[in-house]
C-alpha cells in the first residue's frame, strides 16, 4: 500500500504542471495560473486517498497483468476522484462556515482569498474535464468517464442539498427531518456514489466492463458499502479519538444529521427527547458535553457496535450473491478494510 501511495503521489506533480504550465508563460494569465497552482497545492493532494488508490487496486484486480501506461492512467483517474472531493470539500466549508480542514486553515478562510473560493472550485471541477481529456481522448472509455463523473457530481450535488436543507444553522434545529429515511438518503447521494461507486466504476470502464448489469449489480454493493462506512464516520466523530481519526467531531455542534442523533430520536423517552431539542445544534460546550452523556445512556456504543455486526453480515451475504465474471475479491477487500475501522 504504502508503495503505491508513493507511486499514486508522483503523479500529482504532473498533473498540476500540466494544468498551469501554459498558463504561466501567458502574460494575459499568468497571475491566474499561479493563483490556481496555490489553489491544488493546497487542496488537492492533503487527503487520506482512499478513493484515489482504490481506483488502482480495483484495475489491479481486474486486469492483473497490466502494462504501465495503464496503470499510469489509472494513477492519474485516481487523482480525478481526489479532485472531485477537493472541490466539493471546498464549497462544503464555506456553506458550513467551518474553521480547518485536514488540519489546516480552510481555503476560503486564507488572508485574501474569502469568496474567490467560490470561483476556485469551479476551476478545480473544470480541471478534471482538461485531465480526462489530455490522457483518455483516444481511448475507448473516454466518453464513458465523461458521463459518469457528470453524473457522480449531480448525484453529489443532490445528496449536497438534502444535507444543506435537513440541518439548517444553529438555533433552528427541525428533529422531523431526521429521520432514518432521509439520512439513507443523504448518505447515498452525497458520499456513497462518489466515494465507493466511482472508483470502481472507472476500473470496469477502463477493464472493458461496460455491460449494464455488472456496473448495476457493483453499485447495489458499493452503495451499501457507502452507508456502512458513512455511520462509522458518524460514530467516530462522537466517539473517536481525535488523535487517531486527525480532528475533534463538530457534528453535535453543528446540527448534522447524524446516524448517532437519528438513531437516538428512535430510542429516547419524551423527556431525553427535550434535552436533545435543547441541547443539539449549538455551539456550547456544555450543551455538547449533556448530547454525549445523554448518548452514554442510551448505550449508543452498543447500538452501534450491533449495527456494525449486522451490516458488515448483510455485505457479506451480498457480495456472495454475486453472479458473473466479476471477481468478488474487490469487494471483500474494500469490506474488510472498513470493517471495525478506527479512522
Amino acid at each position: 500500500m504504502s508503495q503505491e501511495l508513493d507511486l499514486f503521489d508522483a503523479v500529482f506533480p504532473e498533473l498540476v504542471t500540466f494544468l498551469t504550465e501554459k498558463g504561466l508563460n501567458d502574460p494575459e494569465i499568468a497571475d491566474a495560473s499561479k493563483w490556481f497552482k496555490e489553489v491544488l497545492e493546497y487542496n488537492v493532494p492533503y487527503g487520506k486517498k482512499n478513493r484515489g488508490i482504490s481506483v488502482i487496486t480495483s484495475y489491479r484486480m481486474l486486469v492483473p497483468n497490466s502494462s504501465d501506461e495503464e496503470l499510469h492512467i489509472a494513477r492519474v483517474l485516481g487523482w480525478c476522484i481526489e479532485w472531485l472531493q477537493a472541490f466539493f470539500l471546498v464549497a462544503d466549508d464555506i456553506m458550513d462556515a467551518s474553521q480547518t480542514r485536514r488540519g489546516k486553515p480552510c481555503w476560503y478562510k486564507r488572508k485574501n482569498v474569502n469568496n474567490i473560493a467560490i470561483n476556485d472550485t469551479f476551476y478545480m471541477e473544470a480541471c478534471i474535464y482538461q485531465i480526462l481529456k489530455h490522457y483518455c481522448k483516444e481511448k475507448p472509455y473516454y466518453v464513458d468517464l465523461m458521463e459518469l463523473f457528470h453524473e457522480v457530481t449531480m448525484q453529489t450535488i443532490h445528496g449536497q442539498c438534502l444535507d444543506l436543507i435537513t440541518a439548517p444553522p444553529e438555533g433552528s434545529v427541525d428533529f422531523s427531518l431526521f429521520t432514518l429515511e432521509r439520512y439513507d438518503a443523504i448518505v447515498k447521494w452525497k458520499t456513497a456514489f462518489y466515494s465507493f461507486y466511482l472508483p470502481v466504476a472507472i476500473a470496469f470502464y477502463m477493464a472493458g466492463i461496460t455491460d449494464e448489469k455488472s456496473h448495476s449489480n457493483a453499485k447495489v454493493i458499493l452503495l451499501q458499502m457507502g452507508h456502512f462506512f458513512q455511520v462509522q464516520d458518524d460514530y467516530l466523530d462522537c466517539f473517536g479519538d481525535p488523535v487517531v481519526i486527525g480532528k475533534i467531531g463538530t457534528d453535535i455542534e453543528e446540527n448534522k444529521c447524524s446516524w448517532l442523533v437519528v438513531t437516538a430520536l428512535r430510542h429516547v423517552n419524551e423527556e431525553q427527547r427535550q434535552i436533545l431539542k435543547d441541547n443539539y445544534g449549538r455551539h456550547d460546550a456544555e450543551k455538547v458535553a449533556q448530547i454525549k452523556l445523554l448518548y452514554k445512556d442510551l448505550e449508543m456504543e452498543k447500538l452501534y457496535r450491533q449495527f456494525e455486526d449486522s451490516s458488515y453480515d448483510q455485505l457479506l451475504t451480498l457480495i456472495n450473491q454475486l453472479n458473473g465474471p466479476i471477481s468478488k475479491d474487490i469487494f471483500i477487500t474494500f469490506a474488510e478494510k472498513i470493517y471495525k475501522r478506527n479512522r
